[in-house]
């Protein structure tokens, strides 16, 4: 096997956050091309489309190019660079037929030092990924939901053609120049043998791969319908809580409507701090409604805060503990 064993993110390589913050432009801004998915996986709410038809400010759709430029160009507003530009949030961004401009115009701007995406790859094409590799996307993390068609179905509620699959992926992987290239599965829905099947057949045609655990990471949503890991983390370490969440402090997300979250999980709309239509992104990400979610964490008041309180995402999946620094971080905000 080729690919190195690891996980969608850096586990290694991380800037130790008690050192950095307060930050004057964040590490990652989430953008999200498209809040709808073509698959319906039992562990994300997004799959449940009953609920976010009754869900307010969900289904909105694709996010529109005119705003998505607006969007990277108050990006360029920063005083540094962003360190990533992540075109993912809570839907399947391919269903975006723009998103290769996407990629493009975050790139030509200068803004970010990287592009990246998490897709399930169903939708791709000989014509997709030449576009997307043209265009200099920096990394891809494909999700697989499955090693066969049955399975895909069972899972994802989607019918597909999982050699072709196959196929497209190793297109990608052979053709692209300066991409990372990322495939992991969700294993706990896999036989030991499965697991070594998806391994050999991916291997060879990626530079990462890694198999994952369930996790009930979305708040106030309700696994009910996969069994969750409590073993092990999504990333394949010890599950443990943390209190402070580290990624207000480096990040925060644009939904496909133009709405802005502290939170790249915020799925439900219910921590949105603003709207780029009317608001700059460094207003935004410098405004007094992202400064106090910073200090609601460093003063310890998460498990009070209606939503955050049981966060699977920092029990389950969170790479930075900066706990042990939250009084000397809330002195300095």
């Amino acid at each position: 096997m080729k690919a190195d064993m690891k996980p969608r993110i850096d586990l290694e390589n991380r800037t130790r956050l008690e050192t950095v913050i307060p930050l004057r432009t964040p590490f990652i801004i989430n953008i999200d091309p498209s809040d709808i998915c073509n698959f319906q996986c039992k562990f994300c709410p997004t799959g449940d489309r009953a609920l976010m038809k009754r869900t307010p400010g969900r289904n909105h759709g694709l996010m529109d190019f005119d705003l998505y430029r607006k969007i990277i160009d108050d990006a360029c507003g920063f005083p540094d660079k962003v360190k990533v530009i992540r075109l993912y949030k809570d839907g399947e961004p391919l269903l975006n037929p723009h998103f290769a401009d996407m990629v493009k115009y975050a790139k030509q701007s200068g803004c970010c030092d990287r592009v990246d995406t998490t897709t399930n790859a169903s939708l791709l094409t000989h014509e997709l990924s030449d576009g997307m590799i043209a265009a200099g996307i920096d990394r891809i993390n494909i999700s697989i939901e499955g090693v066969n068609a049955q399975q895909y179905q069972d899972f994802s509620g989607y019918i597909l053609d999982f050699d072709a699959l196959v196929d497209q992926v190793r297109y990608f992987y052979d053709h692209k120049i300066n991409t990372e290239m990322i495939v992991k599965v969700n294993g706990d829905i896999l036989t030991a043998s499965q697991k070594q099947y998806f391994l050999d057949i991916f291997g060879d045609i990626t530079d990462g791969i890694f198999i994952e655990s369930i996790m009930d990471c979305w708040p106030t949503f309700e696994q009910t319908k996969v069994a969750v890991n409590e073993d092990r983390s999504i990333y394949g370490g010890e599950v443990r809580e943390v209190l402070v969440c580290p990624y207000v402090f480096y990040s925060f997300s644009v939904n496909s409507d133009g709405t802005v979250s502290p939170c790249f999980l915020d799925w439900h709309r219910k921590l949105v701090i603003g709207n780029v239509h009317t608001d700059s992104l460094v207003a935004l990400w410098n405004g007094d409604k992202m400064q106090e979610y910073r200090k609601l964490f460093l003063r310890g008041e998460r498990k009070m805060h209606p939503i955050c309180c049981d966060c699977g995402q920092l029990r389950q999946g969170q790479p930075d503990d900066i706990d042990p620094f939250a009084a000397e971080l809330l002195r300095r905000f």
